[in-house]
Order: structure tokens, then sequence, then C-alpha cells
């Protein structure tokens, strides 16, 4: 059972908990999620903090757009790096969230060492979404395709019984599009997820649909990781990220091929040999 306690900041208490000892890596997300993805090995060599953003907590009051914007959600995520006192730290973001990590990197450096970003592609346009389906629909298997259809067909039932869990009952029901294991069920890891549908909606649907990571890295010169998945049908192809080459000197770009939208959970143990090496050889 994780230990929770919470910052507020502008009446949210985002909530984060604390796993492991070592080099601190703020992980920016769901603070319930997220601790489910990450190998007990790599508690033993950094202080894993997982911290809520608005979009996993409840609000304190009706909202307004001005609350939504990722501005907003960055200067949270600095109020909490002072109230945890972190210096030269890591900061990761998987999927939507590395959007976060890669903008919070740039608008506060002072403090932040190295940069992780995972499983996501460079844009969430609406464009780059439909070249995911397509990429879907050509390459995955005949197996692959009937399970995902078997299951997205529950999800209006499921979003019409609880609407509110609209993001999670997606994620669940997309599995054959987000696991290698497309028969796995993940459920279990959203169980207590909370999610703020206005923000979580503003900040998918439009604000990392205006952004785009390979062209934030352009004059970003602190040592970054890329890890994508093989089989992450949701930020599908990998070569989305084909520019990012030898070029970017501060850049490492690993693909995880027996992964999908998790390799940390799915493959384990090169995720962390592959982390851990880099973290030790970056400067």
């Amino acid at each position: 059972m994780n230990k929770y306690q919470n910052i507020s900041n502008d009446g949210f208490k985002l909530n984060y908990c604390v796993k492991g000892t070592g080099k601190p890596i703020l992980v920016i997300g769901s603070s319930v999620y997220y601790p489910h993805l990450f190998s007990e090995h790599l508690y033993d060599t950094f202080q894993f903090i997982f911290l809520d953003h608005r979009g996993f907590v409840r609000p304190p009051r009706t909202l307004e757009p001005k609350d939504y914007i990722l501005d907003k959600i960055l200067d949270d995520i600095e109020i909490a790096r002072q109230a945890l006192g972190l210096t030269n730290f890591i900061i990761l973001g998987h999927s939507g969230h590395a959007f976060m990590a890669l903008e919070y990197a740039k608008k506060y450096p002072d403090h932040v060492q190295k940069v992780v970003l995972l499983n996501s592609a460079p844009t969430n346009s609406e464009e780059r979404q439909r070249q995911s389906v397509a990429f879907f629909n050509e390459t995955a298997s005949p197996e692959r395709k009937k399970q995902f259809e078997k299951d997205i067909a529950l999800l209006e039932s499921d979003i019409m019984k609880d609407p509110e869990r609209r993001f999670v009952h997606m994620c669940i029901r997309m599995g054959a599009q987000s696991l290698y294991d497309y028969t796995f069920d993940a459920a279990y890891m959203w169980e207590d997820v909370y999610t703020n549908m206005p923000i979580i909606d503003h900040l998918w649907g439009e604000a990392f649909g205006e952004l785009n990571l390979i062209q934030s890295l352009a004059g970003f010169n602190k040592p970054i990781f890329i890890g994508l998945g093989r089989y992450d049908y949701l930020v599908a192809p990998v070569s989305l990220w084909g520019s990012v080459d030898d070029t970017y000197e501060s850049v490492k770009k690993v693909i995880f091929e027996y992964s999908g939208h998790n390799p940390m959970f799915e493959e384990p143990q090169s995720f962390d040999k592959e982390l851990i090496k880099w973290i030790g050889e970056s400067k």
C-alpha cells in the first residue's frame, strides 16, 4: 500500500507518493496509476516520486478554461518541486505526460538534470492520430484486430454506465492497441484513479495537438531519453521519431521490440538496464 501526501496549489490538492531511495525521478501523471508500471528493481537505485496533476484530482471549485491551460500545470509541478526540495532531478513523462515533462523542463530548467520521454508520438494532432489508426489497420495481426474489435465494442456501454471515467474506460478497452500481449487485462491498474475529464479533454484534445516534441527539442541541450514500444499502436509508428537520429547528440532513443505502450512494465529487465545505463553515462 502506497502512502500518500499532498501539495496544494491554487486550491488543487495534488497527491504524491515516494518509492525507493537514491537519485530522484519525478514522474508526472497519476500517483495511483503509475506506481504499477515500474519494477521494484528500479526503486533500489532511484527515488521515484509519483505526482498527480490537475487532471487526476477532484476540482476545488467550478472550473473555468483558465484552470485547464498547460502553463497552470507546469506551475503546479514547479510548486511541488519547491515543496519537495528537489534539485538536480530527472523528470519523467509517459504518453501525454511526455509533453508536460519536456515543456516543464524548458520553462523551469534550473533544477532539471535530465528528461525521460516514454511512449509518446511527437504530436497528438488529429492528422497524427489518423496515421496511427491507419498503421494499426495496415500492420496489426488478424488476432490482434479481432481482440480490439471485441473490446472496443464494450466501450460505449462502459461510458454510459460511468461517464466520469470515460478516459479510464477508453484506456482499458484499447488494450489491444496498447499492449504487446493484447490479451492482458490491465483494468486493475486503473482502480481508484480519479479523472477530471474537462482538464484531460483539453490537454489531450487541444494542448498536446498544438505541440510537437521534435520541434521542442530544438535548442534544448539537456540529456533526453526517448523510450518507444514497437507494438505501441496508440502512438504508432515509431518511424514518426525517425528524424531524431545520431545528429541529436543529447538524445538517446531506444525502441523496445517486445513492448506496447508500457515497456517499463512489459519488458522490465530491458527497460531497467537501458534506463540505468543512460542515467549513469549521460552528462
